[in-house]
C-alpha cells in the first residue's frame, strides 16, 4: 500500500467552528471512512477495496439523514465506474470513465491522500487529469478534470484544484498520511488523532 494503514480522525472546522468529524481507516486494502456532524444524526460513509496497485476497484457510499438513506455501489469495470444508486424505492443506473490513471475521490481526506501517494510513486510533481468524483450530497459519480502540484520544492506540501477557481493547500507527513487541508473557503481539516 502506498499510505500506511491504521485509523486516522480529522476535525473540519470553518473560523473555529466544528463543521464535521470524519473517521478514516484503511486496514489490508480496504478504506473504511465516515463523517459526521457534530448534534446531528447525518452521517455519511464509505467503504471501497483498493486493488495491488492502491486504485478503487469498488466503492460503496452511503448516506443517512433523519429516516432517509441513500446507497451507491460502484464497480471499476474496464475504463469506467458503474453502478447504481438507490432510495427509497428507486433505482438509478450511472457510468463515470475513469482518467488515465483511474484515481477516484469519495469526499474524504484519505482519497486526497491517495491521489497525492500517486503522484509521487510516479515522480511527479504536477498532474492534471480527469477524476470518478462521487458527490457526498447525491451519491452520483461523474468524471471531473483535476489537477495536483507540489508547493515548491517541499515535498509535503501540495496545492489540489478539484474544479477551476476552487484549491485546497494539503500538508502532508513523510508517509503521505494528510495533516492539515485547508481550501480556498477557509473549510480546514486538521487531523487530531496520532496514527495508530
Amino acid at each position: 500500500m502506498l499510505i500506511p494503514d491504521g485509523e486516522l480522525r480529522y476535525e473540519i472546522r470553518r473560523g473555529g467552528e466544528l463543521l464535521a468529524l470524519e473517521t478514516e481507516s484503511l486496514t489490508a486494502g480496504v478504506i473504511r471512512g465516515t463523517r459526521r456532524a457534530p448534534g446531528s444524526s447525518n452521517l455519511y460513509e464509505v467503504e471501497a477495496e483498493l486493488d495491488d496497485s492502491s486504485l478503487v476497484k469498488r466503492i460503496v457510499v452511503r448516506y443517512k439523514r433523519g429516516p432517509f438513506v441513500r446507497t451507491a455501489v460502484y464497480d471499476a469495470t474496464g475504463d469506467f465506474m458503474r453502478g447504481t444508486i438507490s432510495a427509497v424505492a428507486s433505482r438509478n443506473n450511472l457510468t463515470a470513465k475513469l482518467g488515465r490513471y483511474r484515481e477516484v475521490d469519495a469526499g474524504l481526506v484519505i482519497f486526497r491522500a491517495l491521489t497525492i501517494a500517486h503522484l509521487r510513486e510516479r515522480g511527479q510533481a504536477r498532474w492534471t487529469g480527469r477524476v470518478v468524483s462521487i458527490d457526498p450530497n447525491t451519491l452520483v459519480a461523474a468524471t471531473v478534470k483535476q489537477s495536483c502540484r507540489r508547493r515548491g520544492t517541499d515535498s509535503r506540501a501540495w496545492i489540489y484544484e478539484q474544479r477551476m477557481g476552487d484549491s485546497e493547500e494539503i500538508e502532508i507527513d513523510e508517509n503521505g498520511r494528510v495533516l492539515r487541508a485547508r481550501d480556498n473557503l477557509g473549510v480546514e481539516r486538521v487531523l487530531v488523532s496520532p496514527p495508530q
